[in-house]
């Protein structure tokens, strides 16, 4: 309410402009007539016009994409996306053109023209070869252009992905969307930003792997790492030793008699490229020496034993023909994926090489080099595997038990996964390993959100993940010293999927949680706002919705019971 010095002479022509709630803004038409020009008067009614439309929302300070921008600044503007608009683009990033009109007809029904000689308004896309961080890109929004500029096609990619987010976050009405304006200058904190799905455990196949594709994409993920292998089974198709699929892709962690599923090569294929289109490397997982069970029943010549509780669980080291089996393998898998890094285990081995003991070619193989454990047997046999892939041009993946082992430094990196043994990454650290944290804590997806869930490892003994601790994630959780030149490319989560059998449940678990783990991985420290993402988050709902996703609503989780499988 204005006071009475406040208040406007009623005795002249007056205008009150709605600036927000709470205050109210006299503007003396006459005066302006005087002291203005006709331009400045038309400006004072186009923000008549503007906060007559606008007044009863709420002007944001704080840019509602997810993850946070670097720099974000908001600009007094609209920007209306209609069928009218226009995308001009240099040559250089004509696919990002193509994917921005049809993501923006997909979600938002309007058919953007790539012909830039006749538009209401446009988007443009432009180079900026200033720019070093290949995924770094710029926004500057006003109502009559978005432009968004970068130096290479990833960082045109995020921009791109940044305006279909703003878009999608707006309502479209009668054929147009009114986009608040925006300046945003953007980079992400890590290099490796990832999520892995386990599909050994429980197969979801192309059509779910795609969405979830999608989602990584819109929140601009750019690792997929893909878990292919292990007991359950094995689900990809290998020319040379087709029974891996057929045979070993029998079954799943719920039923071991299920009908066999895996993914053709063609359908690999498909995936890879779809992936490519979207910025994301895929990082295939071949477990290996251990949780080889699927393998070993589709060719147990080459099978090295197991324990009671997992039988048939390891390669056999002492066997000189697994090494030509695995290599050739590997091979295939090479021409499958281009990222160029293949994940190969070695996690576990202890618990399943009990038969190693009595392992004649083992035995042979420990004698032959003078080894005195089986520690040292894993080493040999991860040595020999590792040179493999480095004469195909590719490095290494494998999770931290391998920081124990005599292999390339450089070449090799490591997945801590073990937040109980601090002291692993400490070694993977101090030997010069590039390392991806993935803690169980909070970065295991399988385990609970909340003390409500029940169907997940025990959450009293093992804690829970919530969204809020993801989200809050740091290196200082980890008690390590890091040295100067540690090497640390990023951050993912694992999806393990004993516990989740169906595509609602698999949404259930990653969503809202990778919202939280996009922000982690993308802005840095001070630009996280806990209090404002939660803002965000909840906007982010309706499109969950759009696109058919079962989320878990931490803010009333009564609204979706937990799936049970």
């Amino acid at each position: 309410m204005l006071n009475e010095s406040e208040a406007p002479d009623k005795h002249k022509m007056s205008v009150l402009i709605k600036i927000n709630r709470k205050k109210m803004v006299p503007v003396n038409l006459i005066e302006c007539s005087k002291r203005f020009h006709y331009c400045n008067i038309m400006f004072i009614l186009l923000m008549i016009s503007f906060f007559n439309t606008y007044g009863n929302q709420k002007i944001n300070d704080k840019c509602p994409l997810i993850p946070s921008p670097k720099k974000s600044e908001r600009v007094l503007s609209v920007f209306e996306i209609t069928n009218n608009t226009a995308i001009k683009f240099d040559q250089k990033f004509t696919d990002q053109a193509y994917y921005l009109q049809k993501q923006l007809l997909k979600y938002n029904q309007v058919t953007l023209s790539l012909n830039p000689t006749a538009f209401k308004t446009q988007i443009v896309l432009k180079q900026n070869s200033a720019a070093k961080n290949k995924e770094v890109y710029s926004i500057k929004m006003n109502s009559k252009e978005i432009l968004i500029e970068a130096a290479d096609n990833h960082g045109m990619f995020n921009g791109i992905t940044s305006v279909i987010q703003m878009a999608r976050l707006c309502e479209s009405r009668n054929g147009k969307i009114s986009m608040e304006c925006w300046d945003i200058e953007d980079e992400p904190k890590y290099e490796w930003r990832g999520i892995m799905l386990d599909e050994s455990r429980h197969f979801f196949g192309i059509t779910k792997v795609k969405q979830l594709i999608d989602w990584m994409a819109f929140f601009k993920f750019n690792r997929f790492h893909w878990h292919l292998t292990d007991q359950p089974g094995w689900r990809v198709e290998i020319k040379q030793y087709p029974l891996l699929a057929t045979i070993g892709g029998i079954g799943n962690h719920t039923d071991p008699f299920s009908a066999a599923k895996f993914y053709t090569q063609e359908g690999i294929k498909e995936v890879v490229q779809y992936a490519k289109e979207r910025f994301i490397e895929i990082i295939p997982e071949i477990d290996m020496p251990g949780h080889a069970g699927a393998a070993n029943k589709a060719y147990p010549e080459f099978s090295g034993g197991g324990s009671d509780k997992f039988p048939e669980f390891t390669f056999n080291p002492g066997n000189v023909n697994v090494y030509n089996y695995l290599t050739h393998i590997l091979k295939e898998i090479d021409c499958l994926f281009p990222s160029q890094i293949i994940h190969i285990g070695g996690d576990e081995i202890h618990y399943g090489n009990e038969k190693w003991k009595s392992n004649q070619g083992v035995m042979e193989l420990m004698r032959a080099n003078k080894f005195s454990n089986l520690k040292e047997v894993e080493s040999y046999f991860f040595r020999r595997i590792s040179d493999s892939l480095l004469c195909m041009n590719n490095r290494v993946a494998a999770w931290d038990e391998v920081a124990d082992y005599d292999i390339s430094n450089k070449k090799t990196i490591v997945f801590y996964w073990r937040d109980d043994k601090p002291e692993q990454l400490q070694k993977a650290l101090n030997k010069g390993f590039p390392i991806v944290l993935c803690p169980r804590h909070p970065m295991y997806f399988d385990y609970v959100q909340d003390t409500l869930q029940v169907h997940g490892p025990n959450w009293r003994i093992f804690s829970y993940n919530s969204w809020e601790k993801v989200y809050q994630f740091s290196l200082n959780d980890i008690k390590v010293t890091y040295p100067e030149n540690a090497e640390i490319l990023g951050i993912q989560a694992n999806v393990w999927t004993e516990r989740i059998a169906t595509e609602q449940r698999l949404d259930y678990m990653i969503f809202p949680r990778i919202a939280a783990l996009s922000e982690t991985a993308w802005s840095n420290d001070e630009n996280k706002d806990i209090s404002n993402f939660k803002i965000r988050l909840k906007s982010q709902f309706k499109l969950f919705e759009e696109d058919g996703i079962y989320y878990l609503d931490p803010f009333t989780p009564a609204k979706t019971g937990e799936p049970v499988r």
